[in-house]
């Protein structure tokens, strides 16, 4: 990420300490700034012998307020690869990979950007439909207040996640899961999602009574039981009313039950993650009721066979079996 541009009266310092012979690395140390920065500055505007901080400024300014052309419009070639990639439902960082691997060095960001531009930064209008999220811009996250602002919660007494066992966040050890549900049109249909935090595991689960807090306390149970007894090690969910009976949760399963503080979900970052991947099969506006247990099953056996990023391109499912037999 770049830093911030050097304001006029850093620019006024340069000047003052090439005119006491200063070198480089003593302004920067006096501006608290890169050396490098201090001598690209100088050598663009002429020099030390040349140096003038009003006209570096004024110069400055002109380069900020010129539009300079985007890689996808200099490139043709390269755009039309990228939305290639994206018509197959790859995301940016993939695409970003897979270049790499071809020797084309290209930041997920900028193609982030090229998608939201719609049309405006060399790649084609409405890609953001082949997104995972399908946005058509990015949205600032909620913070507190308004619609975000706390509610009475029937989960009663219970562990927030500072009290989860600190090996929870090594990532060294499978049995700490992260859950939550996913939500189907208009909030009718829903699907359990379960990530080990450790090899990214997952396991789905079905919902197809509705996702009160009875049907889910079903539904994990049955997921559970899936999950080898020494395993069982954690759940950290969010503090939702569907987990009204985590209690009844932790007698019949044998898992301890942590919440997340309230509208914070970024304390489940597998899980957030991976509800947006399995989105590619489950997009947002379906109704996930036409989805029973064996198409669930499905999709977590493909995603847990995919080589993922966050584990080095390993499979989770190999990831998991080998961290169990530790």
């Amino acid at each position: 990420m770049p830093g911030q541009p050097l304001r006029a009266d850093e620019r006024e310092e340069i000047r003052a300490g090439i005119e006491r012979g200063d070198s480089f690395a003593e302004i920067a140390r006096v501006l608290e700034r890169p050396t490098s920065t201090i001598s690209r500055e100088v050598k663009r505007n002429g020099g030390r012998a040349a140096y003038r901080a009003a006209e570096a400024d004024r110069r400055a300014h002109r380069q900020r307020r010129r539009r300079r052309p985007t890689r996808f419009e200099v490139d043709p070639a390269l755009a039309r690869r990228v939305e290639a990639g994206l018509k197959a439902k790859d995301s940016p960082v993939t695409i970003a990979r897979q270049l790499a691997t071809e020797g084309t060095t290209l930041c997920a960001e900028t193609i982030y950007k090229g998608v939201y531009a719609n049309g405006r930064r060399g790649l084609s209008a409405g890609l953001h439909v082949h997104l995972h999220r399908r946005r058509r811009r990015r949205r600032p996250r909620c913070r507190g207040g308004g619609a975000c602002a706390s509610r009475t919660s029937p989960l009663g007494t219970f562990c927030l996640i500072h009290q989860r066992p600190p090996v929870a966040d090594e990532r060294r050890e499978v049995g700490h899961f992260e859950g939550d549900l996913i939500i189907g049109k208009r909030g009718a249909s829903a699907v359990v999602t379960l990530v080990d935090r450790a090899s990214r595991f997952n396991l789905l689960g079905s919902l197809p009574d509705g996702h009160d807090a009875t049907e889910v306390l079903a539904c994990l149970v049955e997921l559970f039981d899936k999950v080898p007894e020494e395993h069982r090690r954690s759940l950290t969910w969010d503090q939702g009313r569907e987990m009204a009976r985590w209690q009844d949760l932790q007698q019949l399963s044998g898992i301890a039950v942590y919440f997340c503080e309230p509208h914070k979900p970024w304390q489940r970052p597998s899980n957030e993650a991976f509800n947006g991947l399995v989105r590619r099969w489950l997009p947002k506006g379906t109704d996930l009721g036409i989805y029973d247990q064996s198409d669930l099953d499905s999709i977590s056996r493909q995603i847990n066979h995919m080589p993922r990023r966050s584990i080095n391109w390993q499979s989770s499912a190999d990831c998991y079996a080998r961290l169990a037999l530790q």
